[in-house]
C-alpha cells in the first residue's frame, strides 16, 4: 500500500474514506522540522547553510511513517498547495532520506488538491509531480530571514530596552501601523461644523428630509458653516422663504456582487459581520477545509473552477429562479503575484448545501460556512437594479436650496442572498426611500412636533435643544438646535479622528501596503498581541506602552526595517524566489550585508543613549505645551526636576529627574500636569494617599521628609481597583503585616503582600531564616487562618526544593556549556525563571520567554551577575576543564537525542 503523508489526523481521516484500504494515510502533524534556538543555525559565513533539528514531538509520526515504508516502497507526499505545504513537504523527504527510509528505488512523488473531496483527491492522485524547488526556496528564505531578524534583532531590543520581548520583520511592521494610527488619533484637532436639515411634508401627508445644500446663492462644503452663529442664519434664511420642489430626477444604477473570498476578505467579513478575530476565523476554516466542505482557505485567489461555476449557477436557478441567473458567468481577476498563490477562491465544495445541511459541531464553523456559502452564490448572481432619485427644492430667490436623496430596489438580484458589510459604518442618505414627489408643487415644511421626534431619533446622548428646553437622545450630532416656528434643525458637528484599527481593517490595510501574505496574517496579529505589544478592547487594537515604545526604537535606529515600502519590496522579491524568477540567496545576502550593520552599530550604544534619542524623538508628544506658559519639562509634582523618558519591565513611562526624593510618574499618553497623588482621608494626623508608581498604585502614610525617607506604603494586589480604593481599604494594606498568631513550635505567623504575591512567613527559633508559603488569592492575606497557615508551611518545610512538589528540581531548560565551562540550565525559581550557571543565578528579564533564550543572552545574564557578585569571572583548574569537557561531550549527545523546541523569537509559521 502507497504511503500517503498529510498534515493532520483530521485531513487523515477525511482522504483515508476516499482512498480506502489500498493507501495507508498518515500525518505528520504539522511541520516536523525546525531551526534550533541558537546562534549558527543560520549560518551567514557560510553562504547562509541551515541547521535543522527534528522536534521531540514530530519523531514518533517521523518514525511511524519510516515504518509504514518499510511494508510498501511508495511514498505520496499530500500536504496543502501552498508554500508552507511544499516545505513540510521537503523536510518530511529529507529527514526520511537520512534515516535511509527512503531509499534509492523509493518512488516518491508529491500530490496536491484544492479540496478534499473524493473527485478532487482522486483526481490528483493521478498527476502526481515532484516537490516544487522555487517554492521550497521562497519559504528556505522566509524562515531565514525570519531567524535573522527575531535572533540578531530581539537581544538588541531587550538590552537596551527592558520589557521589549521580540522584533520580526513583518510583526514589527504591522505594530507600527497600530502605533501612528494611535498618534495620528492623539494629535488629532476637533473642528467644529454644523449642517441644516429640515423635515418636509408632501401634499398628500408624507414626510421627507432634505439637507441645505446652497446659501445665498453660493454652494455649501462640510466646513462651510462654522458655527452656531453661522448655523442659526442659515436657518432663518431656509424659513424665511417659500420653498418648492426645483426638480425631480430618477436614475436608474446598478449594483454588482462582490468577488469570491480570498483568505484577507475572508478575515475581514467574518470580523465585520462576527467579530471574529483572524486566528478564530482561520481556525474555523481550517476545519471546514479537512472536513472537506470548502476548498483550501489560504489564497490570495479569486478565480472560480469552471465546473464550480457551473454548480454555483445550477444552484442560484433551482433556489431563486432563471431570473436570478445572468445569461453569462462572471469571471474574476486572480490577484495572485505568482504560481504559488494561484489557488482557487475560497468556496463550498458542494453548491447545493447551505449551512443546515453540514455536519459541524461548532457554531463559528456553522456561521463561517453560511458566509463562505452565501457569498460565493451571490458573486455568480445577477447584479441588483435600483432607482436613485434626487430632489432639489429651492426657493424663489435662488438663494436658497436643499437636497434630498433616496433609492428604490427595481430587483434585488445578489443583495437577496448576500450584501458585503462596512468597516466603519455610517447612514447614507441615499439608502433612504423617498416618498412620491412632484416638480413644482410646494415644499412645506413638516409639523414641529414630529422635526422633534425626528431630532431625538437620530441623537447621540446629548441636548436637543427646543424652545430653551433640553432633551436628551441626540446620535449623528454633538447638539441641535430645533427651529421652534418650523420643522428646520441645525446640528453641531465635529470632525472625527481616523479610527483604530480592527483585525479586518488591519488586515486590509496590510494587504493594501503589500506587508506579510495571507498565511501570515493571522499568526502576525495574534503575535503583538501575546507579546503584550497590543491589547484588543471592543474589537479595536490599542498600542500598550511598551509596544510603542518598541515602535520608537526601531524607527529611530532599524527605520529601514520597519519602512513600508522596504518590506513591500521584500516581500515581492521572495514571490519572485517562488516564481522561480530570483535566487533566494542573493536576496538573503542583499538584506544580511546592511542589517548586520546596523545590528553592529545599535549593540555598541549604551541604554542612556538610547533613552535620550527616544525622548527628543517623543518631545512633542511627551511634554506638550502647559496652559500657563511654565516648561513642560518641569515636574508637576515638585516643580524643581526635570521630566525625562524611563523604562521598566513593564514598558515606557514619564518619571522626574529628581528620583527618589519625588516619585512622580504617569503614562507615556497620560496628563502632562497629573500629579498621580490622590488624597484619601487622615488617620492619626497622617495623610493617606493614593499614589501611582512604576510598578502600578499603592497607598502611602504621609509624605517624604528628612527624617521619614522612607514612608509606609503598599501595592495595591492584583484585582483591586485604584477607582474603588477607599481610606479603609488603604488603612486595612498599610497595617501589614498582619499577625496571625504565634506557631505551636514557637514564632509568629504572618502575612503580607510581596513583589510576587501574597505569601505567609514564620520563622523557628533553630532556624537561619524564614520559611516562606505562597497564597493564591490576594484575599487570603487578611483571611487565611491559623489552620491553613500551619498547614502550608509544613508542606513548604517538607519540600524546600520547589514549589509544591518533592521532587529534585529539574531545569526547564538546558542551555549548553559556559565558554569558561560548566552547563547553563533555566531554572524555575520562587521568583520566576532564572539561568543558573556554577553558583550564579541570573534573573531572566520579565517580558523574555524561556523559549526565547539564546545561548549568548544566556552566557550575557551569568556574566553580569558574576561581575557583580566579585568582579572577574572565576578560571576553573585545568583537572576541572577536563572533567568538565568529558562531561559535556556526554551531555550533548543526550541533548542530540532530545532537541530543544524552537524558539519563538521569530514570527512564525513564516513572517
Amino acid at each position: 500500500m502507497p504511503v500517503v503523508v498529510v498534515e493532520s489526523p483530521a485531513k487523515a481521516k477525511t482522504i483515508n474514506k476516499y482512498l480506502g484500504s489500498d493507501y495507508t494515510v498518515l500525518a505528520s502533524y504539522g511541520h516536523i522540522r525546525d531551526l534550533p534556538s541558537k546562534d549558527g543555525s543560520v549560518d551567514t559565513d557560510n553562504d547562509f547553510a541551515m541547521t535543522w533539528e527534528i522536534d521531540t514531538k514530530s519523531r514518533p509520526h517521523v518514525k511511524a511513517i519510516a515504518d509504514a515504508l518499510k511494508d510498501d516502497n511508495n511514498l505520496i507526499l499530500a500536504t496543502d498547495p501552498d508554500r508552507e505545504g511544499e516545505a513540510i513537504s521537503w523536510h518530511l523527504e529529507e529527514a526520511l532520506r537520512k534515516r535511509r527510509a527512503i531509499k534509492k528505488d523509493t518512488p516518491v512523488s508529491r500530490v496536491v488538491f484544492n479540496a478534499i473531496t473524493k473527485t478532487a483527491v482522486t483526481e490528483a492522485m493521478q498527476n502526481p509531480r515532484q516537490v516544487d524547488e522555487p517554492l521550497v526556496e521562497a519559504y528556505l528564505a522566509r524562515r531565514a530571514l525570519d531567524y535573522l531578524v527575531g535572533f540578531k534583532l530581539s537581544p538588541v531590543l531587550w538590552r537596551k530596552l527592558p520589557g521589549a520581548r521580540s522584533a520580526g520583520r513583518v510583526q514589527s511592521v504591522c505594530l507600527r501601523l497600530i502605533v501612528e494610527r494611535e498618534t495620528e488619533i492623539e494629535a488629532f484637532n476637533p473642528q467644529e461644523y454644523w449642517s441644516v436639515k429640515a423635515l418636509f411634508t408632501t401634499p398628500r401627508g408624507k414626510e421627507f428630509e432634505a439637507r441645505l445644500t446652497v446659501l445665498g446663492g453660493e454652494k455649501l462644503d462640510k466646513m462651510s458653516l462654522k458655527n452656531s452663529t453661522a448655523a442659526e442664519l442659515a436657518v432663518q434664511a431656509v424659513t424665511s422663504r417659500n420653498l418648492t420642489i426645483k426638480s425631480v430626477e430618477a436614475k436608474p444604477a446598478n449594483r454588482n456582487p462582490s468577488a469570491p473570498f480570498m483568505t484577507s476578505t475572508l478575515q475581514q467579513e467574518a470580523s465585520r459581520k462576527f467579530g471574529m478575530g483572524a486566528r478564530q476565523t482561520m481556525n474555523a476554516a481550517q476545519r471546514l477545509y479537512e472536513a472537506g466542505h470548502i476548498t483550501y482557505m489560504r489564497t490570495d485567489g479569486i478565480d472560480m473552477a469552471p465546473e464550480a461555476v457551473t454548480a454555483a449557477r445550477d444552484a442560484i436557478k433551482d433556489r431563486y429562479g432563471a431570473e436570478y441567473v445572468p445569461q453569462s458567468p462572471r469571471i474574476y481577476k486572480n490577484k495572485a503575484k505568482n504560481a504559488q498563490e494561484a489557488h482557487e477562491c475560497i468556496r463550498p465544495t458542494e453548491m447545493t448545501r447551505d449551512a443546515s445541511q453540514i455536519k459541524v459541531s461548532e457554531d463559528d464553523q456553522r456561521k463561517l460556512y453560511d458566509l463562505i456559502w452565501k457569498r460565493t452564490l451571490a458573486c455568480q448572481m445577477e447584479g441588483a437594479r435600483l432607482e436613485r432619485t434626487t430632489v432639489d427644492i429651492a426657493s424663489d430667490d435662488q438663494q436658497v436650496e436643499l437636497r434630498a436623496t433616496g433609492q428604490v430596489v427595481k430587483f434585488d438580484g445578489f443583495l437577496r442572498v448576500y450584501e458585503e458589510g462596512r468597516d466603519d459604518v455610517t447612514q447614507d442618505d441615499d439608502d433612504k426611500r423617498l416618498p412620491q414627489i412632484m416638480q413644482g408643487e410646494p415644499a412645506l415644511f413638516g409639523p414641529t412636533g414630529l422635526a422633534a421626534q425626528y431630532a431625538k431619533a437620530v441623537g447621540k446622548d446629548d441636548d436637543v435643544v427646543e424652545n430653551g428646553a433640553a432633551t436628551k437622545g441626540l446620535q449623528r450630532a454633538d447638539s441641535a438646535i430645533l427651529s421652534s416656528e418650523s420643522g428646520v434643525l441645525s446640528l453641531q458637528h465635529h470632525t472625527q479622528p481616523p479610527p483604530r484599527y480592527t483585525e479586518a481593517t488591519l488586515v486590509k490595510r496590510m494587504e493594501e501596503l503589500g506587508i506579510g501574505r495571507p498565511s501570515t496574517y493571522a499568526s502576525v496579529i495574534t503575535t503583538i498581541q501575546d507579546r503584550e505589544y497590543v491589547r484588543k478592547d471592543k474589537n479595536r487594537l490599542f498600542p500598550e506602552e511598551k509596544g510603542r515604545i518598541v515602535t520608537i526604537f526601531l524607527m529611530n535606529f532599524f527605520r529601514k526595517y520597519v519602512g513600508y515600502e522596504f518590506t513591500a519590496e521584500l516581500e515581492t522579491n521572495l514571490d519572485n524566489v517562488s516564481a522561480g524568477d530570483m535566487d533566494y540567496k542573493e536576496v538573503l545576502n542583499n538584506f544580511w550585508q546592511d542589517f548586520s550593520a546596523a545590528i553592529a552599530e545599535t549593540s555598541d550604544l549604551r541604554v542612556s543613549e538610547v533613552l535620550d534619542k527616544l525622548d527628543a524623538a517623543l518631545a512633542p508628544q511627551l511634554y506638550p505645551p502647559r496652559e500657563d506658559g511654565t516648561d513642560p519639562r518641569i515636574c508637576p509634582k515638585c516643580g524643581t526636576g526635570n521630566l525625562h523618558l524611563k523604562t521598566s519591565r513593564t514598558g515606557g513611562f514619564v518619571g522626574c529627574g529628581n528620583y527618589p526624593e519625588c516619585r512622580y510618574t504617569r503614562p507615556l499618553n497620560g496628563d502632562a500636569d497629573d500629579t498621580g497623588d490622590v488624597v484619601l482621608g487622615e488617620d492619626n494626623g497622617d495623610e493617606i494617599s493614593l499614589r501611582k508608581g512604576r510598578f502600578g498604585p499603592y497607598v502611602q502614610r504621609g509624605e517624604v521628609t528628612e527624617e521619614n525617607k522612607k514612608p509606609p506604603r503598599s501595592s495595591l494586589p492584583r484585582g483591586w481597583s485604584a477607582d474603588e480604593m477607599t481610606l479603609e481599604k488603604a488603612l486595612t494594606l498599610l497595617s501589614l503585616p498582619r499577625e496571625i498568631g504565634p506557631h505551636p513550635d514557637g514564632g509568629t505567623i504572618t502575612t503580607n503582600f510581596g513583589r510576587f504575591g501574597p505569601y505567609i512567613m514564620h520563622q523557628l527559633p533553630d532556624e537561619a531564616k524564614p520559611v516562606y508559603a505562597n497564597l493564591k488569592d490576594p484575599n487570603d492575606v487578611f483571611e487565611v487562618g491559623m489552620n491553613r497557615a500551619v498547614e502550608l508551611l509544613a508542606e513548604k518545610r517538607a519540600n524546600p526544593g520547589r514549589r509544591g512538589s518533592s521532587a529534585a528540581a529539574k531545569p526547564l531548560r538546558e542551555m549548553g556549556e559556559h565558554p569558561d565551562g560548566g552547563p547553563m540550565n533555566v531554572m524555575d525559581g520562587r521568583y520566576g525563571a532564572y539561568v543558573k550557571w556554577e553558583k550564579v543565578n541570573a534573573t531572566i528579564p520579565k517580558g523574555v520567554e524561556v523559549a526565547d533564550l539564546t545561548v549568548e543572552m544566556a552566557i550575557d545574564l551569568v556574566n553580569e551577575k558574576a561581575a557583580k557578585k566579585g568582579g572577574a569571572k572565576k578560571k576553573k583548574a585545568p583537572a576541572k576543564k577536563a572533567a568538565a569537557k568529558k562531561t559535556t561531550t556526554k551531555k550533548t549527545s543526550a541533548k542530540k537525542a532530545s532537541p530543544k523546541k524552537p524558539a519563538k523569537a521569530a514570527e512564525t509559521p513564516s513572517e
